[in-house]
């Protein structure tokens, strides 16, 4: 009988262990350079958004920002990916990139390198997140696009760039998403 509760046991932590997705085990790179992959974020919510520091829309700092904070506690974490794919307008280095976002805009949720979100040098997170087999397929349009995926690594939601990490329709995604187990 005591071996049966200990099997027991055993399964029920087996089974409560989210297997990490494909998108979750695509190797990244932090800000620092150091190797991550999204599964530093399992079980919670992540709002991925390709970033640049020089572009019209770079004042969406402030709101994701905003939102991270507001939702943080629930189990969001917004991840910012540097591009520098449309006009150049992220031609930084890492000390820079960071340097700009925590003094210009406060910025405290991660950051990762700087990588190419299209063309023959895409990473594959942004291949997997954009590609024919993709729940939202097509090429990113601009800096700041924006995708929500759930807590069991799931894309639930695209966004475009021009759509603020505030809009209503966001923060509705986020909810949403928080709000699944």
């Amino acid at each position: 009988m005591k071996h049966l509760h200990r099997l027991t046991a055993s399964l029920l932590i087996a089974m409560s262990t989210v297997a990490a997705t494909p998108l979750q085990e695509i190797p990244l790179k932090d800000i620092d350079g150091k190797p991550t992959t999204l599964k530093s974020y399992s079980g919670k919510v992540v709002l991925i958004v390709n970033v640049a520091s020089k572009c019209g829309l770079t004042p969406q700092y402030e709101a994701l920002e905003g939102v991270y904070k507001k939702y943080q506690s629930k189990g969001l974490v917004v991840v910012g990916f540097p591009c520098n794919d449309f006009a150049g307008q992220e031609p930084g280095t890492a000390d820079e990139i960071k340097t700009f976002c925590s003094t210009k805009y406060n910025v405290t949720f991660p950051l990762m390198s700087k990588l190419h979100v299209k063309g023959p040098e895409q990473h594959p997170l942004y291949s997997s997140l954009t590609g024919k087999d993709a729940k939202f397929p097509g090429d990113i349009e601009w800096n700041f696009g924006k995708f929500v995926v759930g807590r069991n690594g799931e894309v639930l939601a695209r966004f475009s760039p021009k759509t603020k990490p505030d809009d209503a329709e966001v923060i509705a995604a986020v909810e949403a998403a928080l709000a699944a187990k």
